[in-house]
């Protein structure tokens, strides 16, 4: 694995790492919602990313109920995973994205590890994720920490009980 991984909470001072990890190494589309600007990393969609992000700068408490972490590994910024407030009490969603030079290396479920540490910390006691049946890599990191996975229609809803005892590393 790429070094230690750990979170910080994104901010005016990684903000442009992840945007250039995300201009270099992922799709728009699987870094931030839909925008209606030109095709590829234009100068309209990197503002849209930065406005994204800001919007959560406060946090759990903040407008948005959402928390998002720069995933740092050997110190360098290689993707994000945020948690974001659910309707029901002591539950959070959650959802990530790596650059792809760091996908594959463990990277992922260290990342996930240190969210339900977070979210834990947080009072949080459920931590749900949806993905696509085909989308192997996030699969393999919600197995590797514990999920219960349920499928239908084509998505993949998970469930990670922070109560129960977290699984062995």
């Amino acid at each position: 694995m790429a070094g230690t991984v750990r979170l910080e909470p994104v901010d005016e001072r990684n903000l442009e790492p992840l945007l250039s990890v995300a201009a270099a190494e992922a799709e728009p589309g699987d870094v931030m919602p839909p925008v209606e600007a030109p095709a590829g990393w234009s100068h309209a969609r990197r503002e849209a990313f930065r406005e994204f992000h800001r919007a959560s700068f406060a946090g759990l408490n903040g407008p948005t109920g959402t928390q998002m972490y720069a995933i740092l590994a050997g110190g360098e910024v290689v993707g994000m995973i945020r948690m974001s407030r659910r309707d029901e009490p002591g539950a959070v969603e959650t959802g990530m994205w790596l650059g792809r030079s760091a996908r594959g290396q463990g990277i992922g479920p260290a990342a996930l590890r240190e969210l339900l540490n977070e979210a834990a910390a947080a009072g949080m006691r459920l931590v749900v994720a949806e993905t696509t049946v085909d989308n192997h890599g996030a699969l393999s990191v919600l197995s590797k920490c514990g999920a219960k996975l349920r499928e239908g229609n084509g998505k993949v809803h998970a469930e990670i009980c922070l109560d129960s005892t977290p699984p062995a590393l």
